[in-house]
């Protein structure tokens, strides 16, 4: 059996592995009546299609980027909702959505990384492998990284590729948005449990850092991909490795700063006083952002199926599977305000732009909220 196929299959028998546990969650915990202690409400409403894909949105320039999965990219300013632009991918979406504020990037479940200006096709692109990371746009370059975990650059106005990265590394990957992001002048991505800071014009290695020490009789024990979108505050990164570990790297000199052993595979939040994420039992935990010292810890909210976590002003924002969007105390964990929705999972993370704090469920569904 060839090594490409090894890799296609070990994808697949990771992602059937999530489902399986997906299906076997207990009853979620009852939400208690909640008296709310801050103010908050939902100021836009919007629709696109539904969203399967692990979508990230692009918050940049006081817009919101989203995308659905029949392709249709969408941009809404982020105070008022009201749409700047649209375009159309010609396909379902695996990936999305980067952008610098003009150019955006999806990639189709065909491969194709499709890159639109203000909406217009730009050009479009096969790539090698099935890619599930949005792209990165910065720098006059789009960037992607395929779940083989195979970095590459291409010019963001003809599409030409300028040079491409491999590493050797195990053939199992993960079905989920990996890390990549960009430092000043590095380009940061994961590779299995390491991130790497690479020469965004050259596509060279400057340093390599292990988030995670996996341990397992087998791949599949083993498999510990950093799960994206990683969290900058300052010159620290903080990441999760997928049912690993949560830990935060110095980019600026390639080096470990601390690393705590958890499981759980949403992304993590941080702003510069905690670092704060779900276990596969959605406990929460934060962590002492500069030292990684237990801050506090909640089971509020077990097996609910929380999303990724999003600090906003001093509150942690996280929706759950059954579309209700829950705001916590920064500094003690908890429960300050509860929002609802559609009813259907909040997937991938709320963003942040402004004052507006952008929810996006399963349905389709995206909620601006301010909370005051």
């Amino acid at each position: 059996m060839s090594q490409t196929l090894l890799k296609r299959c070990g994808i697949a028998v990771a992602a059937l592995m999530l489902a399986a546990c997906a299906a076997d969650k207990p009853k979620p915990a009852s939400l208690s009546p909640l008296s709310a202690k801050i103010a908050g409400r939902q100021v836009w409403q919007a629709k696109i299609d539904s969203v399967r894909f692990p979508l990230v949105v692009a918050a940049v320039e006081g817009q919101f980027v989203v995308a659905g999965d029949d392709g249709t990219v969408l941009a809404l300013d982020a105070t008022t909702g009201r749409e700047a632009w649209r375009g159309q991918a010609g396909a379902k979406l695996s990936a999305g959505v980067g952008s610098d504020g003009r150019v955006a990037a999806v990639v189709t479940v065909q491969n194709e990384l499709v890159v639109m200006d203000r909406g217009r096709l730009a050009w479009k692109t096969r790539l090698p492998s099935r890619t599930l990371s949005p792209p990165l746009v910065a720098g006059g370059r789009v960037f992607t990284i395929g779940v083989d975990r195979v970095v590459e650059a291409f010019d963001a106005q003809d599409g030409r590729r300028l040079w491409r990265y491999q590493r050797a590394g195990d053939p199992l990957g993960l079905a989920q948005a990996g890390v990549i992001t960009a430092y000043r002048d590095t380009l940061v991505v994961g590779q299995g449990p390491r991130m790497a800071g690479l020469d965004p014009s050259r596509g060279t290695l400057r340093w390599e850092v292990p988030v995670a020490n996996p341990r397992g009789t087998n791949e599949v024990e083993r498999l510990a991909d950093l799960v994206g979108p990683a969290v900058r505050q300052g010159s620290t990164l903080c990441v999760r490795a997928f049912q690993s570990a949560v830990g935060c790297v110095d980019p600026e000199r390639g080096s470990l700063q601390w690393t705590r052993n958890i499981g759980g595979g949403q992304p993590i939040g941080a702003d510069e006083a905690i670092v704060v994420a779900a276990d596969a039992s959605d406990r929460i935990t934060a962590w002492k952002r500069p030292t990684g010292d237990l801050a506090w810890t909640s089971e509020t909210f077990l097996h609910r199926g929380l999303s990724g976590m999003r600090l906003a002003g001093r509150s942690v924002v996280a929706g759950d599977g059954q579309g209700v969007v829950h705001f916590l105390d920064r500094d003690t964990g908890e429960p300050m305000l509860r929002l609802s929705t559609d009813g259907s999972p909040v997937v991938g993370m709320p963003a942040v732009s402004g004052n507006t704090l952008l929810v996006v469920t399963r349905s389709g569904g995206l909620y601006g909220f301010r909370p005051e």
